[in-house]
């Protein structure tokens, strides 16, 4: 079975990157990784690698709903991880998108909430557990 093993994302201001998706990662359980002048690093173990990428032209942020990314959904074990991860993203200045709630055109058991970064890169934090232990 393929596993995600790395995701790169590029970010137009690397320091304001780390500000932002540091708190996010440690509390998903990730650890600082490394680092040089143009990226840094975030692991789960010996499992999934982040890395933030500063980009070098002025691009402009990513605009949600364009191609290319659309956001990435962290599984978390609980509702009140996703209120915990939702409030801990806001305090490392992401903005709500969307708010925690249900959403039962997905499942009638699915929550989540969704942020955005300042350079418009989207991640939900949800909760969908199996219908046998809802």
């Amino acid at each position: 079975m393929a596993l995600l093993d790395h995701l790169g994302i590029t970010v137009d201001d690397l320091e304001r990157g780390r500000a932002q998706f540091h708190p996010v990662l440690m509390a998903l359980g990730y650890e600082s990784g490394g680092e040089d002048d143009h990226s840094i690093s975030w692991n789960n173990g010996d499992e999934t690698e982040i890395i933030l990428y500063a980009w070098d032209e002025d691009s402009g942020p990513h605009r949600h709903g364009r191609v290319g990314w659309q956001h990435i959904a962290f599984a978390m074990p609980s509702r009140d991880e996703v209120d915990r991860l939702h409030a801990v993203a806001l305090d490392a200045g992401w903005t709500a998108v969307r708010d925690p709630k249900e959403y039962p055109r997905y499942t009638d058991r699915y929550y989540a909430s969704f942020v955005e970064d300042a350079d418009g890169i989207r991640v939900e934090f949800m909760h969908n557990p199996p219908h046998d232990s809802a």
